[in-house]
């Protein structure tokens, strides 16, 4: 993902929460976490990001409640030192994790990272592909479709209702996400070296990748207990380079992944009635870094069914999307407070 700021070195002060004796500000904090790692900004309230930090992942179905609250609270740390700022300037944070789609696991989480950040005085948790599709239309009606490690599409219609499709985890769904990229292509490897499939140059940047030295040696790499959905994810940056190559097989995978991308967005459409409406389609995630590759695909079957969606990127990205949610939460708690 594209930097939200231009990149500046950490300013000395240590991260954490340290008293303010500054005049108040109207700062939020925005945060974005999903499996493969956590973005935090802090607005002011000229909707202006004035500080940015990273940290790692933050699905809590992947790495632990514990570890996701912990790598929120670091990212938010990091953020407010680049701002120059502290937790307790901040009014009003919304955090968007991937994994918290079940209400009892986005309570308890919330719970775990109100208890990290304490300072803050107001903390909302929301699923990851609320604050993308925010961020994608600005509020307004339309899809976001993501595709980073896993995969999910989200959608609101001009009623305001909102549903989304995808976003099952690695084990029975996120299709098109890098991961099934990835699984996909170590597939074609396997069947490759049976003579069960054509040969592709997938073979050798599988073992340049996993480090291994044959393709019977792969079962090891891959199956080993230190290999995670992160690294495995990973791969899906390879089969690009080599679809690029020309490697057909490779190709033919992303070309599928743009298919069930499409799948999970037309789902969407048709649940939300929108086939003869006309509204943007937001393409989120690294795996749209294959451009055409997968844009192509993608598009063609969605217009299949509406065929006045159009394929943009977002208006925000994820991250200043959540940002964007608290500066708006905050605005109706001073409003209400007269």
């Amino acid at each position: 993902m594209n930097s939200v700021l231009e990149l500046r070195k950490q300013k000395s002060r240590p991260l954490g929460f340290q008293p303010s004796s500054r005049s108040p500000r109207l700062l939020v904090a925005g945060v974005d976490g999903g499996g493969t790692g956590t973005r935090a900004v802090i607005m002011d309230e000229e909707k202006r990001v004035i500080g940015e930090g990273h940290a790692g992942p933050s699905n809590p179905l992947r790495i632990g409640i514990a570890s996701a609250a912990t790598n929120v609270r670091e990212a938010v740390d990091r953020a407010c030192a680049e701002a120059g700022v502290h937790r307790d300037d901040v009014l009003h944070a919304t955090v968007g994790l991937a994994g918290v789609r079940r209400k009892d696991i986005r309570d308890v989480t919330l719970g775990k990272i109100k208890h990290c950040l304490k300072e803050i005085k107001s903390i909302e948790l929301l699923p990851d592909g609320d604050i993308a599709l925010y961020g994608a239309t600005d509020g307004q009606a339309g899809l976001v479709v993501i595709a980073g490690t896993g995969s999910i599409c989200c959608g609101r219609n001009r009623q305001g209702k909102q549903v989304c499709a995808g976003g099952w985890g690695p084990i029975v769904g996120d299709e098109g996400g890098a991961a099934w990229i990835a699984r996909k292509a170590l597939q074609a490897v396997a069947r490759a070296s049976d003579e069960r499939g054509p040969k592709t140059a997938l073979t050798a940047a599988a073992l340049m990748y996993f480090k291994v030295t044959s393709p019977d040696d792969l079962s090891t790499a891959i199956y080993s207990p230190a290999m995670t959905n992160d690294r495995l994810a990973g791969f899906g940056r390879e089969v690009v380079r080599v679809a690029r190559g020309g490697d057909e097989v490779a190709v033919a995978i992303l070309r599928e992944a743009g298919r069930e991308l499409a799948i999970a967005a037309v789902a969407v459409i048709k649940r939300l009635r929108m086939q003869n409406d006309k509204f943007p389609v937001a393409a989120v995630g690294g795996v749209y870094g294959a451009g055409e590759l997968v844009l192509d695909s993608m598009r063609e079957e969605i217009e299949k069914t509406a065929r006045h969606a159009v394929i943009s990127d977002p208006l925000f990205p994820p991250v200043v999307a959540a940002a964007r949610l608290a500066h708006a939460h905050l605005r109706e708690e001073l409003a209400l407070a007269g």
